[in-house]
């Protein structure tokens, strides 16, 4: 299923996808061409228009929903529905993944953009592919495919929310990257890179150190109250991460780790709507939280 916004980096990515089905050794693929009209910009129905009629032109099945959140809407808001209607798609069709038109110069924006945010290590490296999104172009530049579409005369739609400063990444678009000259951005580049094996070999580490913790699925508190600062936090991240809680910053992660740490036995510490940290004598465990 590919998720086609109306943007250059969606039409090119559709493009490629449907070239690279009709070469002999392109495979059996079954394209779905996926558009989600967030509802913020008045204009937003001629995006979908253009993909449509792109999806016709491939001779690829169609499909669309509208969000209608509004001009107020925030990025985390709109990127929260458009995924949800995209894996709700993907389940209801029985697709193997969804493809995004992710690249290189979105990879730099959230990198710099997560550490902004203070997420740490794992902001870094947070635009990647994984089993069931699929991210082909996180190697190629925004130039580049510009030029591609170009040259093959394709047509996209601009989304004029792309100049609205007021979003943080348009501001990281706009006036940070564009100070990084090609070898700074080649460095900064090369750094993600190196990093993701590093925190792929880190988060098996934590992963087996957490499964020797008990079965029940807490952490020992005495042995968590041993570990250096900076390492209890990467370990609460982690086992945060392992009961499908993402939505955590730094801050936070400090506060966990102090409560863990020097609370009271039987104190209940927020963390979400799905739990709170239950601080024992003997161990810590996730809970559901208290009404």
């Amino acid at each position: 299923m590919v998720a086609v916004s109306g943007g250059v980096d969606s039409i090119v990515l559709l493009d490629l996808l449907h070239q690279r089905s009709l070469q002999p050794d392109g495979g059996s693929w079954r394209l779905t061409v996926a558009h989600f009209d967030h509802g913020i910009r008045s204009d937003s129905a001629a995006d979908r228009q253009l993909v449509q009629a792109a999806a016709k032109i491939y001779g690829l099945p169609f499909v669309y929903d509208e969000g209608q959140l509004g001009p107020s809407a925030s990025e985390a808001a709109a990127r929260k529905a458009r995924y949800a209607f995209l894996h709700h798609v993907r389940n209801a069709s029985g697709a193997k993944s969804i493809i995004t038109a992710h690249h290189q110069d979105d990879v730099l924006e959230t990198a710099i953009f997560n550490m902004i945010r203070g997420t740490g290590r794992k902001g870094l490296t947070a635009l990647s592919s994984r089993a069931d999104i699929a991210r082909p172009l996180l190697h190629i530049p925004k130039a580049r495919l510009l030029a591609y579409a170009r040259e093959q005369g394709l047509q996209w739609r601009e989304d004029s929310t792309n100049q609205d400063q007021a979003y943080m990444r348009n501001y990281i678009r706009q006036r940070l990257l564009p100070r990084f000259d090609a070898d700074s951005r080649e460095y900064l580049w090369s750094i993600i890179i190196k990093l993701q094996t590093v925190n792929r070999q880190l988060d098996e580490l934590l992963a087996n150190q957490l499964h020797m913790q008990s079965v029940t699925g807490t952490i020992d508190r005495q042995w968590f109250n041993q570990l250096p600062h900076t390492l209890a936090k990467e370990v609460i991240a982690a086992w945060l991460r392992a009961h499908e809680e993402r939505h955590f910053d730094s801050k936070m992660l400090e506060r966990l780790v102090v409560s863990a740490k020097v609370a009271r036995p039987d104190q209940n510490f927020s963390l979400s709507a799905n739990h709170s940290l239950s601080v024992k004598r003997e161990y810590l465990a996730l809970v559901a939280p208290e009404r």
